[in-house]
């Protein structure tokens, strides 16, 4: 069964305050359509157009992620998109009446509370994923970071983290199920160094950062004096240093909480990409600018995927055919008005591409949509089964004596209608090599190298038992 796209069931707010301003802030997500994303909207502005989650409109990622469209920029975003990617929800607007994504407590949890207050439902639309087919990799040598996607049929995560401090060493996280992100990650707070709060509250910076929202170490011995003086800072009362170098405003809920809020920072920076990945995840002292620069890489591998499946092999049609009608007579039983394919125009071990002339003469056209031609879908997919038979037969010395037979179809897409006088190319690439005669192939039919049919195939070779 094709997994589906999601959204909530019904609008939801949440109230806070935000990080850098310091001021109430007010988010409501609402469902939204199909196919349309996570998007971010002012409604404090007049004139605001809603902000796509886009690695390519990321404007900031000085302590958060910020993104921009038309002067409207809604900060803080990740750990929102955190959420909404650990619950696979597609599809969501999200208004915010400030600049920023209010902080809460510094995770995601919040979010995800709400949001599964809100309810979730599936959407009728097959979700789709960036699939991978090389490993993607991103380095920042200076900083010693590195991020690497494999090529994996689920999503999972590793992360590492090295501050070279005594109260912050090297930390490891993982996420091997995306089911686990509510339990296991959500509720894991953002942190900072004392001297970088400090620091920042003292510029006036961070108006809205305070104890409660961010675990704080202290990576050097404090004096009574000190401690006074900090307690008076952030208005907290008997504020000393744990045995473990954290202050003592908030208890850690994992040994390795840090490690795993950066993993929840990946996870949300990585939703900018704008649809699921199905990749491992090693991610080695990352941080936002390392993320949304290794977003905006598998955003390009995306649209290099999408150009590369809509605008066809780039093959002619008029080619001299690797195999003709009379070639691909002797290997495939089919006949008229059942042998629906002309060419072969190319193959080799893993994929092949062949062609059919559609014209006018047709038997189906006679009483399919006979004042409007149209030729069937259900014989797309078949001549696109015809011409991975032959891939199929390929493998063994006498196709002529055996048979192909479909074992199941999935994923099937129909995206423009074939007409008379249209040529159709179908080019099909093996997904696992053939074994015991069980063939998967994934095929997409073309029509002036636009794709109008897909499809994903599994048939078996079986020896014909003839008397």
């Amino acid at each position: 069964m094709a997994n589906l796209q999601r959204t909530i069931s019904e609008s939801i707010s949440i109230s806070g305050v935000g990080l850098h301003t310091g001021a109430k802030v007010t988010l409501t997500f609402k469902p939204a359509e199909i196919n349309t994303g996570i998007r971010f909207k002012r409604t404090d502005l007049d004139e605001s157009r809603e902000i796509p989650a886009d690695a390519d409109l990321v404007s900031n990622t000085d302590r958060g992620t910020t993104i921009t469209l038309d002067g409207a920029s809604v900060s803080t975003v990740e750990h929102a998109l955190a959420a909404a990617a650990g619950l696979e929800i597609d599809n969501l607007l999200i208004e915010v009446n400030g600049p920023e994504v209010p902080i809460m407590d510094g995770s995601a949890k919040h979010f995800i509370d709400i949001l599964i207050k809100a309810g979730i439902k599936s959407q009728e639309a097959e979700r789709v994923y960036l699939e991978l087919d090389e490993v993607v990799t991103y380095t920042d040598s200076d900083k010693d970071i590195e991020i690497i996607a494999i090529p994996s049929d689920k999503f999972q995560v590793n992360v590492s983290i090295d501050f070279n401090s005594k109260v912050l060493g090297f930390q490891h996280a993982r996420l091997e199920n995306l089911h686990d992100f509510t339990e296991e990650i959500a509720s894991c707070r953002t942190f900072v160094f004392l001297h970088e709060l400090k620091m920042l509250l003292e510029h006036n910076l961070i108006k809205g950062g305070d104890l409660s929202n961010a675990i704080v170490y202290v990576d050097k011995p404090l004096s009574e004096v000190e401690q006074a003086e900090l307690a008076a800072l952030f208005h907290k009362k008997d504020l000393m240093v744990t045995g473990e170098g954290m202050l003592n405003n908030i208890e850690p809920q994992f040994q390795n909480e840090a490690a795993r809020h950066k993993l929840l920072d990946v996870i949300g920076d990585l939703a900018l990409v704008g649809v699921p990945i199905k990749a491992k995840i090693f991610a080695n002292k990352p941080g936002h600018a390392a993320n949304v620069a290794f977003a905006r890489l598998l955003k390009q591998k995306l649209k290099a995927k999408k150009t590369k499946a809509t605008e066809g092999p780039g093959i002619d049609p008029g080619v001299e055919p690797l195999y003709n009608i009379n070639d691909i007579m002797r290997i495939l039983p089919h006949r008229q008005p059942f042998l629906m394919i002309d060419k072969i125009l190319e193959m080799s071990d893993n994929h092949v591409i062949g062609m059919k002339n559609v014209t006018m003469n047709e038997d189906f056209f006679r009483g399919h949509f006979p004042g409007a031609p149209v030729m069937p879908g259900v014989l797309i997919v078949e001549a696109m089964a015809q011409v991975g038979g032959i891939l199929a037969l390929s493998t063994v010395p006498d196709p002529e004596n055996y048979l192909t037979y479909f074992l199941k179809i999935d994923n099937v897409r129909f995206k423009q209608k074939v007409t008379p006088g249209d040529t159709l190319v179908f080019k099909l690439d093996l997904l696992s090599p053939i074994r015991r005669g069980i063939c998967h192939m994934k095929g997409v039919a073309y029509v002036n190298n636009k794709a109008v049919t897909e499809a994903e195939m599994m048939a078996q070779i079986v020896k014909d038992k003839k008397d």
